[in-house]
Order: C-alpha cells, then structure tokens, then sequence
C-alpha cells in the first residue's frame, strides 16, 4: 500500500511542475483571445494550453540538472535506477525529454483528478443522507428520486475506487518506464561492462605479478635461511652473504607488495607508488639473488634484450622468475638452466631443470603455471613442452622440467 502513496506523491510532484508552465501558456492566451468563462469551450482552451506546453517541457528537459533530479526523485519514489548522472548525449536527452514530459502531464491529470474527485464523491456519499438536498444533484443534472438513496453513495464510492485504480495503473507505468528513460542505454551498459572486464582483467595481470614477485622471494628467503642456518658455525661469510640476501629479497617482495595493494586500494585518493615492473634488464639480479640460495644456475642471454618491447621485457621478467619459483618449490635446489634469446621476431626464453617427481599440478590452489600460459597467451605467444608442439603445454619429459616460450616482438 505504501508503494501506492508514494507513488501518487510522485504523480503530485508532476503536477505541481505543471502548474508555471500552464500559468504562462494562460498568461500568453490572453494577449491573443479572450479565454471562455465557463463550459466545455473553456475545458478544450486548458487542453490546448497544456498541449502546447508540452515542447517548453521538453526544452527543459534538455538541461542537465533535470535528469539528476528526475532520476533522484524517481528512485526515491518509484524504486527507479539509482546514481542517475547527468546526459551523456543527444540520446539520453531526449530519453529525459520523454519522461519530463510524462511525469508532468500525466501528472498534471491525476493532480486534477485528486483535486476534484474525492470533493465531488463526498457529495455524491453525503447528499442523500441529508434532508431536501435535492439541488445537489441538480448540480450534476439529475433529481434526486432518478437516483434514489442508495445508488448515489455507491456512484461516489466507484468514484474513488477508479480514481485510486487510475493513480495505481499510472504509476505503475511510469515505475515500469523509469529504468528504460533513466536508466543506461545499451551502449552505456556496454561500455560500463567492458570497464568492468578491463578492471578485472588488471586485477587478474596484478595478481599475477603479486604471485610471481612475492612467492619467488619467499621462495628464495626459504632456500636461503635453510643455507645460512646449515653453514652459520663452518662459513660464517656464506651465511652473512644469504641474511644480506634475504633482506634484499624481502625489501623488493615488500616494494612490490606496497606497489599492488596502492594500486588495489580504491578509497586511496592519493597516487599509488609507482614501482615499475621489472624487465629483462634485471635479469642478472634476479639470477644473483637465486645463486646466494645455494641454486646452481646456468645462464645464457643472446640478442639485443634493451631492444624489446617494455611490455615483452617485463612478460620475460615474470616468466622466469616464475620459471625459477616452480622449481625451487617443486624440485628443490637443483641446477637450472635459463636461456634466453631475443631474435628479431620473437622472444625466446627455455628454462629447465632435473625433475625425479611426479608433475607439478596445473591446477588447484597454485597460480604460477596458469599465470604464465595467461601471460603468454594474452601477448600472443606460446609455451611448449620439450621438443613437442603446442599453445600451452608444461611438464616433466625425461627427467627434465621444461619451459619453453616464445613472445612475439
């Protein structure tokens, strides 16, 4: 029931927007002809005056503050879309101009209505009970015993039943129209999904390099603190070289983690720090930092890396180091060989180490693998397993764990 009143409120609101507009077609009438006094001449001038209001309403509507307001009113009322900006274009405007123009005829008629009705079914409902009150029906054309006591009452009574089915049926109308003429458009919709996809896509990319940046260095704190304890009595130079490691590791996981929770934190107001994704370029010190752990690596790095793609570099970055985390995790401090090759199409990057296990799974609660396939499959590349051929192929082939990548340029 209450869904009823405010809804009529509404309605109400419409047509006290009405009434300036109506005063002013009046005021301008005058100038021209002489309005009638009474009859249906006069009804039909008021229906002309509120038709020809109708283009100033919709000129109004053009303004930008009337949709915000529209839109306020309507979802405060009418349960209608919620955060109802401002017009982004020539289509929103005239979605607005529509409902202005409802709002305040449709309105405007049921204002009337209220105004009228529930006066003339008192009349209707009281009259008979009053003795000699025929003149009231004679206002309305008829004598008082063509009605008879019963039938007027009911008369009023209908009355106000069709004046609330009215006001429902109307408001149930523009309740309805409201998420169509305020709401988004299909392109608004459109684009606020593709926002939507391109958020969760960067989500997903930082994500990633949360996991690779931070699981290799826990990775790499693990192997070293495991070292550094084991030589602490017999090489106490190796072991202040692994703590000096360890807190190298843990200041750029710790930089890279304040880095991705700035970019995360949505009520942040200030800019997020702007640590950079590494590149190829610091290659060697990610290598350096794996080698301190007690990790035998072998590398080779051929062709001009300086020369890629920023994009492509970083993508390289992460693969490795990511290559590097599965096998310490997976297989422990066995020697790994990384290659990498910039020809002049194509980034190559190989990384393989002995692997006696059963394989490493794919899926479940680890993301290193999957975040690489995502990462090449997003560039347009490819990763293959040994001498074999595929999109996206990793796993054990002879004792051997191989990654095998390939990154266009």
């Amino acid at each position: 029931m209450r869904g009823l009143w405010v809804r009529w409120i509404f309605l109400i609101m419409g047509g006290a927007l009405l009434t300036p507009y109506v005063l002013l077609g009046m005021f301008l009438s005058t100038l021209v002809v002489q309005l009638p006094s009474e009859g249906l001449l006069l009804l039909g001038v008021q229906l002309l005056i509120l038709l020809g209001a109708v283009p100033a309403i919709m000129v109004t509507a053009f303004l930008p503050a009337v949709r915000v307001l529209e839109g306020g009113a309507a979802h405060a009322l009418l349960d209608g879309p919620a955060n109802v900006g401002p017009p982004r274009g020539w289509g929103d405007r005239w979605r607005t101009a529509c409902w202005f123009t409802l709002h305040l005829v449709l309105g405007g008629i049921v204002s009337a209505l209220t105004l009228s009705v529930p006066p003339a079914a008192a009349v209707l409902i009281g009259a008979p009970l009053i003795p000699g009150n025929a003149d009231t029906f004679a206002v309305f054309g008829y004598r008082q015993d063509e009605w008879g006591t019963g039938t007027a009452p009911l008369a009023g009574v209908a009355a106000l039943a069709v004046l609330v089915a009215l006001v429902a049926g109307v408001g149930a109308l523009m309740a309805r129209l409201a998420p169509i003429l305020l709401g988004p458009s299909a392109a608004d919709r459109l684009a606020a999904a593709e926002e939507r996809a391109h958020r969760l896509a960067e989500r997903n990319r930082l994500a990633r390099d949360l996991h690779d940046s931070v699981g290799h260095a826990l990775s790499i704190v693990t192997l070293q603190a495991g070292a550094a304890g084991r030589v602490l009595d017999q090489d106490p130079a190796f072991a202040r070289r692994a703590l000096t490691a360890i807190e190298e590791s843990a200041r750029a996981a710790l930089t890279d983690l304040d880095h991705v929770l700035g970019l995360l934190r949505e009520e942040s107001d200030g800019p997020a720090p702007t640590a950079p994704t590494p590149t190829l370029a610091a290659l060697p010190d990610l290598l350096d930092r794996t080698r301190v752990g007690g990790v035998e690596v072998r590398s080779a790095a051929t062709g001009d890396l300086a020369a890629l793609p920023t994009v492509v570099s970083q993508a390289g970055y992460r693969i490795v180091q990511e290559s590097l985390t599965n096998a310490l995790r997976h297989a422990g401090p066995v020697p790994v060989t990384v290659r990498v090759h910039a020809a002049p199409d194509e980034l190559e990057i190989t990384v393989t180490n002995p692997f006696t296990g059963p394989a490493a799974p794919r899926d479940g609660g680890g993301r290193g693998l999957p975040g690489i396939v995502e990462r090449v499959g997003t560039l347009g590349g490819t990763v293959t397993i040994g001498p074999g051929s595929g999109t996206a192929a990793v796993g054990p082939e002879a004792g051997v764990w191989r990654v095998d990548v390939r990154l266009p340029r």
